[in-house]
């Protein structure tokens, strides 16, 4: 493998940038955050990427100790790859991306793909102070929040896998608006733009 470019600069955030600068890397950090992906879910996640491309990030991203390869015990037999805590501790820095970002969004533009699992890390800030699993319901499908987890998979695709201690359902605007801080989550529920159902301590709160 050859070596990994480098700015050359002593410097933390050159050093940091030199890791993760390349194109679609934290966007691939972005998608193993809901735990272990196999190459195809990636790839069919990540509209616009090559497969050529993908598969130099994901190996770039295991020789920098970001993500580990693993095969899965039959019935699967399927390699899939994950973050190591070290590739995990990004997600505050894809939490500070995306909110900076936010005010870049604007409306949507139709050669703009979405995919609803997008809106999980926006909707975490919104969350922070509670602890649970959160399964929201958008126009785009489910996902589903493991709020105020220490370890393990920060969101997943689709509906919970048990009971969810809330279920919230919204709209892409509410969602966004909540993201950017425009909105809090306690005014949204209030003023009927979410929707809670549940009887876990995370739907008792927000009801409150």
């Amino acid at each position: 493998m050859p070596p990994r470019r480098s700015y050359d600069q002593y410097c933390s955030a050159a050093r940091a940038l030199d890791v993760v600068g390349d194109r679609w890397t934290l966007l691939i950090v972005r998608e193993l955050l809901a735990g272990p992906r196999r190459y195809t879910d990636l790839h069919a996640d990540l509209p616009g990427v090559s497969t050529d491309v993908l598969a130099s990030r994901l190996k770039d991203m295991e020789r920098d100790g970001l993500t580990t390869r693993r095969r899965l015990p039959p019935p699967g037999a399927a390699y899939v790859y994950e973050l190591t805590p070290r590739g995990r501790r990004l997600l505050p820095v894809l939490q500070a991306l995306g909110a900076w970002g936010q005010a870049e969004l604007g409306e949507r533009r139709p050669t703009d793909a979405v995919r609803a699992h997008w809106f999980a890390l926006p909707l975490l800030r919104a969350l922070e102070g509670e602890a649970g699993v959160v399964e929201v319901r958008l126009e785009e499908g489910e996902f589903h929040l493991y709020v105020g987890a220490d370890d393990g998979p920060v969101y997943g695709d689709g509906p919970a896998p048990g009971e969810p201690d809330a279920r919230l359902a919204m709209d892409v605007a509410t969602c966004t608006a909540l993201g950017r801080g425009e909105l809090t989550l306690a005014d949204a529920v209030r003023d009927g733009r979410v929707t809670v159902t549940g009887d876990g301590t995370v739907a008792k709160a927000l009801r409150a």
